[in-house]
C-alpha cells in the first residue's frame, strides 16, 4: 500500500469530531441533549499523542485516604439550593478551566513502574505482561509513523473521557460498547461507594455522578494525574463496536438515537419514507446507517457510540500504561485487576449491562449486518476505522478489503 493512499485513508479517518455522551442516555439526559443537539454538532475533538512507558505497571501502593460512602437513593429534590450553586460554581470553572491548553512536558509517566514481582512471575502472568508490552510497541510505531507530536499539548478536552480513580489511582478511558458500563461498576466499588459490582444499577453506573472526570480538575490535578496514575483503556473490533452500536439505539426503543438520529437518517437516505417514520424516527436500517455514517455532510453529528477510539481517548497522546481488549475482557481485566493491587474478591462482572436476552454482537452477527452492504461500503467503512484497526491490531474483517 503505497504511502499516498495511506495518507489519504487517515486524512478521511481524522476529518470529522462532533458531539459528546455518556455512555448511554437516560431519559432526562435525553431531553437535555436534544436541547443541546446543535450546539453539539457544531463540537470538534481533536486527538494527537504521548509516548507509551516501556513497563506495565504492577501493584501500586493506594493512597490512606478514607473514602467516604455515598448513598444511591438521593433524591433531587433533597440536593437543594445549595448543591445547584456548587454545580453552577463548578461547571463555570470547568468552562474557564477548558479554555487554556496543559503543555505536556515529558513523555512517560514520572513513577518508574516496577516489572513484575518474582511471585507474579508465572507462565499466566508473564504471558499476559508481553501481550500489553506488543499492543503499546504496535500503538507507539503507529503513533509515531502517523501523527506529529512536536507540541505534546493535553488540553482537559482530550480528557473528558477518562474517569478518575483516586484510591487505586487509576484513570480509565471509557470506550462505548467495549465493557464501559462495568468498568465503571469496578470502579465505583474500588472507591468504596458499593459492596459489589451486583449491587449498582445501569442509571446508577451512569447518571448518578458518583464517578469523577478527568477535565472536572484544574491543571495541577490533572497533570498530577496523567503523569502518576494506571492509565487504561479497552477497545474492541471496529466494526463489532459498530454493530454493537446500531442493534442498542436503532433496534430497541429509545428517546433520544430515534428523534434526533433515526429522524434525520430516514429523512436523508429513505427514499418515500412514510410520515410514521419520519415522526418517530424509528426503524433505521443498517444501511442507511452506514450511509449517514460515511456522509462527510451528516444530517446530524457523530457520536461516541461510533467514533473513533483513536478520538475518544487520545492514544498518542495520552501515555496509557494497559491496554485490555473487549475479545479478551475477563483475562485482561482481571490481570489489570491484579497489577493495581485490588482486592481478590474484586473480579470483573460478565453480565450483559442491557437486553439482557439478546444475543451478544459477535463475530458472525457483525458479518450478517455487513452483508447488507455492498463492496464499496464495506471498504470505505474499513477506511473510515483504519487507524483503530492499524492502532489496535485487528484483522482486516474481510478478505475483499485492501
Amino acid at each position: 500500500m503505497n504511502n499516498l493512499y495511506i495518507f489519504e485513508r487517515i486524512k478521511y479517518n481524522m476529518g470529522f469530531q462532533q458531539s459528546k455522551k455518556d455512555c448511554v442516555s437516560s431519559n432526562n439526559q435525553d431531553r437535555r441533549l436534544r436541547k443541546n443537539t446543535a450546539d453539539r454538532v457544531a463540537t470538534v475533538k481533536q486527538s494527537d499523542s504521548l509516548h507509551l512507558s516501556e513497563s506495565v505497571p504492577t501493584k501500586l501502593q493506594s493512597t490512606d485516604k478514607k473514602q467516604s460512602s455515598i448513598t444511591f437513593a438521593m433524591k433531587d429534590q433533597q440536593k437543594g439550593e445549595e448543591i445547584n450553586s456548587i454545580g453552577l460554581h463548578k461547571r463555570r470553572r470547568r468552562f474557564i478551566i477548558k479554555k487554556s491548553p496543559i503543555l505536556i512536558s515529558i513523555n512517560s509517566s514520572i513513577l518508574n513502574l516496577p516489572t513484575l514481582k518474582s511471585e507474579d512471575r508465572s507462565n499466566k502472568w508473564k504471558s499476559l505482561y508481553q501481550i500489553q508490552r506488543e499492543r503499546k510497541r504496535i500503538m507507539r510505531e503507529t503513533c509515531s509513523k502517523y501523527k506529529s507530536n512536536n507540541r505534546r499539548i493535553i488540553t482537559p478536552y482530550h480528557v473528558s473521557r477518562i474517569f478518575v480513580e483516586d484510591k487505586y489511582r487509576v484513570l480509565y478511558c471509557e470506550v462505548p460498547k467495549a465493557g464501559c458500563s462495568n468498568w465503571k461498576r469496578v470502579l465505583m466499588v474500588l472507591n468504596g461507594l458499593a459492596s459489589s459490582t451486583k449491587d449498582i444499577q445501569h442509571n446508577t453506573v451512569h447518571y448518578g455522578n458518583y464517578l469523577k472526570r478527568l477535565d472536572g480538575f484544574d491543571h495541577k490535578g490533572i497533570y498530577h494525574r496523567l503523569n502518576t496514575y494506571t492509565k487504561m483503556l479497552f477497545i474492541r473490533e471496529p466494526f463489532e463496536k459498530l454493530v454493537s452500536a446500531f442493534r442498542d439505539k436503532f433496534e430497541h426503543p429509545n428517546n433520544y438515537y430515534h428523534p434526533v438520529f433515526g429522524k434525520a437518517i430516514i429523512s436523508r437516505y429513505r427514499v418515500n419514507a412514510t410520515k410514521e417514520a419520519l415522526r418517530t424516527g424509528s426503524g433505521v436500517k443498517f444501511k442507511e446507517f452506514i450511509q449517514y455514517l460515511l456522509d462527510v455532510h451528516r444530517p446530524v453529528g457523530m457520536d461516541i457510540h461510533w467514533d473513533h477510539v483513536n478520538r475518544l481517548c487520545s492514544p498518542c497522546l495520552i501515555d496509557y500504561d494497559f491496554v485490555g481488549k473487549f475479545e479478551s475482557m475477563e483475562e485482561d481485566a482481571n490481570f489489570f485487576l491484579h497489577l493495581i493491587g485490588a482486592p481478590q474478591n474484586l473480579t470483573f462482572p460478565k453480565f450483559k449491562d442491557r437486553h439482557s436476552n439478546e444475543e451478544r454482537t459477535t463475530t458472525k452477527i457483525t458479518q450478517q449486518y455487513f452483508a447488507q452492504l455492498s463492496p464499496s461500503q464495506r471498504q470505505r467503512s474499513y477506511d473510515f476505522y483504519y487507524m483503530d484497526y492499524l492502532m489496535f491490531n485487528y484483522s482486516k474483517p474481510f478478505e475483499d478489503l485492501y
